[in-house]
């Protein structure tokens, strides 16, 4: 499976991975890619960007090294709610939106919170990608947040930063692939890169997709026509 975009790559920006922006679109490039989603830490995470850094994502061009640059943000649940750990004025100005769940800001609690809390925030119209959600340690209800996240719209992400550092999470993973192919409900394989030389490289996802049959035309990144297609969809559903 060829892939022409890696929607979830960190920078400096955040305090524990080591490459520029411009030297993610460098690599970005290198592997062939038409987008690069610049997804760093929101404020309230202990590592995460500074609020000013949301703030002035627009001094970066559009397109870098003839990449095109999804200005974005991996934003944390921090209640069983579904708040989000940015405000949706904050969420309003980026242009590609991941949510995830870290020990710091959110405890593990029982499968019904995980669900609840995943349930809210595709509540936001402003969210796109529910990420590395395949911890054990947070186990939700899968079923029924595919089938939610089929029906409005939005993508599951298979990570692939996850078969290296949550090998734990890797069943979970499988079986979340499995139920996004039964009810059809799109993906984004990303690499969650925190140095540059990732990008663009999804080998142990990209095997596992393969061995379940994992169907392209439910891949987003896989294609430019699908990626587009969602890119249109979402300024539908945010008016814009």
């Amino acid at each position: 499976m060829q892939f022409i975009a890696d929607t979830h790559t960190h920078t400096l920006a955040s305090q524990h991975a080591y490459s520029t922006i411009l030297e993610n679109a460098r690599y970005a490039a290198e592997a062939g890619l038409r987008f690069l989603g610049w997804t760093d830490h929101s404020p309230m995470m202990v590592d995460g960007a500074h609020s000013w850094h949301f703030g002035n994502l627009s001094a970066v061009p559009d397109y870098l090294n003839g990449v095109r640059i999804l200005r974005g943000a991996e934003v944390d649940l921090i209640d069983y709610a579904g708040k989000l750990s940015m405000s949706s004025h904050e969420l309003s100005r980026l242009e590609w939106v991941l949510v995830s769940i870290h020990a710091p800001l959110l405890p593990p609690g029982r499968t019904e919170d995980h669900t609840a809390a995943y349930l809210g925030a595709l509540e936001s119209p402003y969210v796109d990608v529910l990420a590395h959600s395949g911890s054990p340690d947070y186990a939700y209800d899968y079923e029924t947040v595919v089938k939610t996240c089929r029906d409005r719209g939005r993508l599951l992400e298979i990570n692939e930063h996850s078969f290296d550092a949550r090998k734990s999470s890797i069943p979970n993973c499988t079986r979340l692939a499995q139920l996004c192919k039964e009810y059809e409900c799109r993906i984004v394989v990303d690499s969650d890169a925190h140095f540059a030389s990732a990008i663009g490289r999804f080998p142990q996802a990209s095997a596992m997709l393969e061995e379940i049959g994992f169907p392209q035309e439910l891949v987003v990144n896989a294609s430019l026509s699908a990626m587009e297609e969602y890119l249109s969809e979402r300024k539908r559903r945010l008016g814009t």
